[in-house]
């Protein structure tokens, strides 16, 4: 009887070994996958694309990258999933990760975050050329789009259909704001930019002195058709524009770009959107770009270090390259040496 439990004892301890060894394979396979694979912003999209065409041709030693889109809610999702084949490698967002965003990493065993910031992008609101022409404030937006505005000391349904009700100086047209959906990065600058700001600037909401419920006002939305979400890429916004000539869109300063010849840009507190007012600082709703690379996965996936440290070179992102003429604003040369040095050492998001 001993003899027998003794046995069932080591077979167990060989299975649970097995088992274990077998995961560890799993979670890091040696030749699992040989191409880069990577997700998320709608922003980055672009111009991780036309980097990871350079990059493939650059060094035929690796498969070119697969780039999709999703945007970076969703790519970062992906990415904090786990380690091994069936994971992304890369990240593409529009936005630094969050810490919420990294303790969820962690807690799938994705313990080393490489951090890489290649560029600038300005969100900008934009119309249709035949369309009239805006001089926007954040306070503006906020009263387009809100559920709820304040007027004769209390908060009313948003009564707002035409802009000039708004403010006599803009144009005098009905209301249609076509906005990114809540997957994407350029949402969330939006909302943090511009929404926030102009419904914190008002009198009746400097009052409030519950942080919640002002939250809770500030983000609420009009549900009377005037606020379009568009949960795919600009494409999508600007087909919005091409069905309907009073609408106003929110854009990627690179897509209004590529697309002037249809579009018309609004400035912002005064400032006309531009690489230079960008890099000045001065345009106020602009941000950063960024990809995350799985440290992990360095070394199993052929090519994930070196594809970071491409896309910091002069070649793929600086001045004269194939994705500032898509629209990217290129980092100072100071920046590009800082980074390429804290990424080629791998150095992880705290």
């Amino acid at each position: 009887m001993n003899t027998i439990r003794l046995n069932l004892r080591r077979s167990s301890l060989a299975s649970a070994c097995a088992a274990a060894f077998a995961t560890a394979f799993i979670a890091l396979p040696a030749s699992a996958r040989d191409t880069i694979q990577i997700a998320g912003s709608s922003t980055v999209l672009p111009f991780a694309s036309i980097v990871a065409e350079q990059f493939g041709k650059t060094f035929p030693q690796f498969k070119t990258p697969v780039v999709a889109s999703g945007g970076t809610g969703g790519g970062l999702r992906q990415f904090c999933q786990g380690v091994g084949a069936n994971t992304i490698d890369i990240a593409n967002a529009s936005r630094p990760i969050r810490p919420a965003e990294v303790e969820a990493c962690k807690k799938n065993g994705v313990n080393k975050i490489i951090e890489v910031k290649f560029g600038y992008d300005g969100i900008v609101f934009a119309s249709r050329r035949d369309g009239g022409k805006f001089a926007l404030q954040p306070q503006h937006v906020f009263l387009a789009q809100a559920k709820e505005v304040p007027q004769g000391g209390k908060m009313v349904a948003n009564p707002y259909s035409r802009w000039s009700q708004i403010d006599a100086a803009l144009p005098n047209q009905e209301i249609v704001l076509v906005i990114p959906g809540s997957n994407h990065g350029t949402r969330e600058v939006y909302e943090e930019r511009m929404v926030i700001p102009g419904c914190q600037s008002l009198p009746e909401v400097k009052a409030m002195t519950d942080a919640k419920a002002v939250e809770s006002l500030c983000k609420a939305m009009r549900t009377d058709g005037r606020v379009i979400e568009v949960a795919g890429d600009y494409t999508e916004t600007l087909a919005r524009l091409d069905a309907q000539r009073t609408a106003l869109g929110v854009f990627g300063l690179s897509f209004y770009d590529t697309n002037r010849d249809r579009l018309q840009v609004a400035t912002v507190n005064g400032v006309t959107p531009s690489d230079e007012a960008i890099i000045a600082g001065q345009y106020p709703v602009s941000r950063p770009l960024y990809f995350y690379v799985k440290d992990e996965h360095v070394g199993v996936i052929p090519g994930l270090l070196e594809y970071a440290q491409f896309f910091l070179t002069t070649q793929a992102s600086g001045r004269g390259s194939a994705a500032e003429k898509a629209g990217l604003i290129p980092l100072s040369a100071k920046e590009r040496t800082e980074i390429a040095s804290a990424v080629r050492a791998r150095k992880a998001v705290n």
